[in-house]
């Protein structure tokens, strides 16, 4: 991460809640939310995939093919020790896959927005690419990054000058900002374990919050002075029965 008024979330720690939940063990909270979907949007050629492929394969090929629909990795982690995957859906950047690629954007947890800091248009087109995904998304129950690509191409003054126009957008849209290079591989890791780590933690706040305090192998009590126990579970018998 560049400066630290670009991240949105502040906090070094997970929610307490979401420790203790993965302490105890509670495999009917934690176990059902093993995976978060992650799609990747921008326009074409500012090193989506290749921000992908550093990630999850450690390389680097300048002479890559342009993304035609959609591509997909599955990468696994271990989080509070509990497993965990990101669902990684690499998107075309071309106009005419757009309604191809727009069928995957569904059901996202994380939206990246991906533009190079050494293209201002691309970066104005960041507002677009976060409305379409926005269009099948719930806005309240996604997390939006905003990453600059090819930092190594950027000399300091020039990156200077488009980095305060991103964060500047990242504090409008609500995303979090962060610069990296995928040739270097500079912010790579950290900006995934990031992704990895927030979702895994809104995912177990989610669950807890609609279990409640409930959860699989608690043990539920009936006090002896419960009225009409069975009340609710059956119905009255007619008189002419007795």
């Amino acid at each position: 991460m560049t400066v630290k008024k670009a991240a949105v979330h502040t906090k070094d720690e997970f929610n307490s809640k979401v420790k203790t939940a993965c302490q105890e063990q509670r495999t009917g909270t934690v176990g059902r939310f093993k995976i978060a979907k992650v799609i990747v949007v921008g326009d074409l050629a500012v090193g989506k995939t290749c921000l992908i492929n550093r990630f999850c394969k450690d390389v680097f090929d300048k002479n890559y093919k342009a993304t035609i629909g959609v591509d997909f990795e599955m990468e696994r982690f271990e989080v509070l020790g509990v497993p965990f995957s990101l669902q990684l859906w690499d998107t075309a950047g071309q106009e005419r896959f757009k309604c191809i690629a727009s069928t995957y954007y569904r059901g996202a947890q994380t939206i990246v927005i991906v533009f190079d800091v050494n293209d201002v248009a691309s970066l104005g087109h960041a507002r677009q690419w976060l409305e379409d995904a926005l269009k099948e998304n719930d806005p309240t129950n996604v997390q939006l990054f905003l990453v600059g690509t090819k930092k190594d191409l950027s000399s300091p003054a020039q990156y200077s000058q488009i980095e305060q126009d991103a964060i500047e957008l990242a504090e409008e849209i609500k995303a979090e900002y962060w610069a990296l290079s995928s040739l270097t591989g500079e912010n790579v890791r950290e900006f995934f374990f990031r992704i990895a780590s927030l979702a895994f933690e809104a995912n177990v706040l989610a669950e807890l919050e609609k279990s409640g305090s409930r959860h699989i192998g608690d043990v539920i009590k009936i006090n002896s002075n419960s009225n009409n126990v069975y009340a609710t579970s059956k119905k009255k018998q007619s008189n002419c029965c007795q």
